[in-house]
This record gives structure tokens, C-alpha cells and sequence, in this order.
């Protein structure tokens, strides 16, 4: 089998990996087993990059399209997805073996993915905040501007110390308050119980995220919450994921 070849957002730190939304696919390649190389991409040149490939632009939140990450290139196929969603039922379809949308779960996952969303945007301006000092000047220059434009705010504003990253810590714990909710709703480790699913690569992503962006003692205060149950399903899941 020839390996699949993922376009991922390179930075500067140690394994480059960082982005949530690359880090679904990657996940979901892992816990297949499945072959593949990660081709890392600076934020400049992901639209002429991805145009010169042939790879389709993404409806963005507010409507545009834009070149965006990740994209998955499968040469046993020829297919050239765009998008962490659409990827994950490309993988699921072509490649049945250890399924990530068990029991017809597709739907509640598309669901739980949107609230999730949801829930985070509102406190997404702290780690946006953080990831823009891990990336290369180029691409902080670009990721910076991006954002500002984006969020008709000055990056200085998005999560200043003080009341307004007060309130963003508040809001960010309730959000694991609530996910610690859905995720005893069943017994064992995962949200579908002993189910392993698409919903638990959501979840993790969004940690990777968070680890891999705030500084290390902010990690660490999310870490202990609940008894360190968040550190655990993120070691969980990357284990689950042969490690990617």
C-alpha cells in the first residue's frame, strides 16, 4: 500500500504537530493503521500550494472560501479530500477496518462536533492567542493577520491578563464540566462507553491543542481538572492512535 499523504501546518516546536483540525486525520490514520506521510506546510503558502495540487477550497464560519488544512492525498485511490470531517468519512468508507463511526453513530457525532464548536469559540481567542508564538515569523505574520481581521480585534485585545483571561479560564473549565457530563453518561473510558469513536478524536484534538499551545503551566491546571481526567484521555486516545 502506498502511504497516504497528509498536509499538515508546520511551527516551531519540537514534533512541529499542533493544530487541532490536522490532528483529527492524523488520529484517525493512526488508529487504522493506515501509511502515511505528513508533508508540513507554512500559512503563506497553504492557498498556492494547495491550488497548484488541485485541492478544493473550504466554506469557512463566515461564509468565504478559502485554502485551508488539512487535505489528504490518497495515491491508491487518486482521491483529494479537504476538510477534517470529510476526511474522516473518506477514511471510514475506504478503509471499513476498525470503524470510528460505530453503530450508525455518524449523525450524533456531526452533532457533537457542532456543539462542541460551539461551546469553544467563545474562549478560542486565548490558545489563538498562544499559537501565534509557536509559529515561524512568516507564518505568525499571517496567522496574526488572518485572525485580527477575522475576529475585528487586535491580537494584544483577544486575551489580555487580567478580568477578560479570568473569565476565559471560567468559561473554558465549565466546558470540561460539561464534556466530564456527557462523557458519564456510560461506563468505561470513552464517550460511547467502551466504544471507541470519531467523538473521542474531537475531543482529543481539541486537547492536543490546547497542550501543545498554552504555555506549560496552563496545561498543567487543565490537566488536574477532575482528578486529571483530561491529561488521561488524551494519552488515552494518542495510544488508541498507535502513538501519530
Amino acid at each position: 500500500m502506498i502511504p497516504l499523504i497528509l498536509y499538515d501546518i508546520t511551527s516551531k516546536l519540537e514534533r512541529k504537530y499542533w493544530s487541532p483540525n490536522t490532528a483529527k486525520p492524523r488520529f484517525v490514520l493512526g488508529y487504522k493503521g493506515l501509511p502515511f506521510r505528513i508533508e508540513w506546510v507554512e500559512y503563506p503558502d497553504i492557498a498556492p500550494r494547495m491550488k497548484a495540487i488541485g485541492a478544493r477550497q473550504n466554506r469557512l464560519l463566515d461564509g468565504r472560501d478559502a485554502y485551508t488544512l488539512p487535505v489528504l492525498n490518497d495515491p491508491n485511490t487518486g482521491a483529494l479530500i479537504t476538510d477534517s470531517w470529510e476526511i474522516a468519512e473518506y477514511l471510514e468508507k475506504t478503509y471499513p477496518k476498525k470503524p470510528i463511526f460505530s453503530n450508525k453513530s455518524k449523525g450524533l457525532i456531526r452533532a457533537f462536533d457542532a456543539v462542541l464548536i460551539n461551546l469553544l469559540r467563545p474562549v478560542s481567542k486565548f490558545p489563538i492567542l498562544r499559537a501565534s508564538e509557536i509559529l515561524s515569523e512568516r507564518s505568525a505574520e499571517y496567522y496574526i493577520t488572518a485572525r485580527e481581521e477575522g475576529l475585528k480585534e487586535k491580537l494584544s485585545e483577544f486575551s489580555p491578563e487580567g478580568p477578560k483571561r479570568e473569565e476565559h479560564w471560567v468559561n473554558l473549565e465549565q466546558i470540561f464540566s460539561t464534556s466530564r457530563e456527557w462523557y458519564d453518561k456510560e461506563e468505561g473510558k470513552w464517550l460511547m462507553g467502551d466504544t471507541f469513536s470519531y467523538a473521542d478524536i474531537i475531543t482529543a484534538a481539541g486537547l492536543f491543542w490546547l497542550k501543545s499551545v498554552l504555555h506549560g503551566d496552563e496545561w498543567e491546571k487543565i490537566a488536574g481538572w477532575h482528578d486529571g481526567r483530561w491529561a488521561r484521555l488524551l494519552a488515552d486516545v494518542e495510544k488508541e492512535c498507535n502513538g501519530v
